[in-house]
């Protein structure tokens, strides 16, 4: 009887859960077309959306259910939860107004990079990498130099077949290719995205790491290929980036 009690609670989360991330992907929707969309019942669904709508999680206009603010404060105690992603967040700002352009620090949670912090520069373009959006690694500047900093058993749990999604035409998906590459990023400390998670769209990024030398997170700068081409990236912007990068783990060292 327990067992059945435990697997019942876990499929129940699972359901709610899922309407939840049903929500987020429709922007919104009636019980029959979130049903529909989880291929569940409208009485099943509904049951989860009153929960959810009684403890504030979701809100209710005529017919239509949206995700409501209270994941907000949700997100907000995450985004703060470490003081080092507290100080990430001045740096953050910091690169994006003194290059124009977006400045993000992102972290990796179960394999995936998520966006922790984002600022826009004056001559920033506009892109979906919202806070707390969430992608691979392995195309991304500041998730490959995160990738280079964690141990190797670890890396491979993360892409157990060896298998890389394909973003873009530009995207690394040989992964001997990726493990090279990670090599160079140890020893430069510096990684590179040339459209490889967005055409159009070129980064460099840096990984931040603690004094026992585990990876924080990653910083990283992005803008239009033309732009952030291959000389302005390593004459003007792979130096600022680093010194910015050393000032954050400083002040992660001496005050925490």
């Amino acid at each position: 009887m327990g067992n059945k009690q435990s697997t019942s609670t876990v499929q129940a989360s699972e359901t709610t859960f899922a309407v939840v991330e049903a929500l987020q992907a429709l922007d919104g929707g009636r019980v029959n077309e979130v049903a529909e969309y989880l291929d569940k019942s409208p009485s099943t669904v509904h049951r989860h959306l009153s929960t959810l709508l009684r403890n504030d999680y979701v809100t209710k206009k005529g017919d239509i259910y949206h995700l409501g603010m209270r994941f907000l404060t949700v997100g907000g105690t995450v985004q703060n939860r470490d003081p080092a992603f507290r100080m990430a967040r001045t740096k953050v700002k910091e690169l994006a107004e003194q290059t124009g352009e977006r400045a993000q620090f992102l972290v990796e949670e179960h394999g995936y990079r998520i966006y922790v912090h984002t600022e826009t520069g004056k001559q920033a373009v506009e892109t979906d990498s919202q806070i707390g959006k969430r992608g691979p690694l392995h195309c991304s500047a500041a998730g490959k130099s995160i990738l280079s900093q964690l141990p190797e058993a670890y890396v491979e749990e993360i892409f157990p077949d060896k298998e890389l999604s394909a973003i873009t035409p530009n995207t690394i998906t040989d992964w001997e290719e990726l493990m090279e590459e990670l090599e160079t990023i140890r020893e430069t400390e510096i990684a590179y995205n040339f459209e490889e998670s967005t055409e159009g769209l070129n980064a460099i990024g840096t990984a931040i790491t603690s004094p026992s030398e585990q990876v924080i997170g990653g910083l990283s700068i992005s803008g239009p290929a033309h732009r952030l081409n291959d000389e302005r990236l390593e004459t003007e912007l792979e130096n600022f980036l680093l010194g910015v990068a050393n000032e954050l783990e400083l002040n992660i060292k001496y005050n925490l």
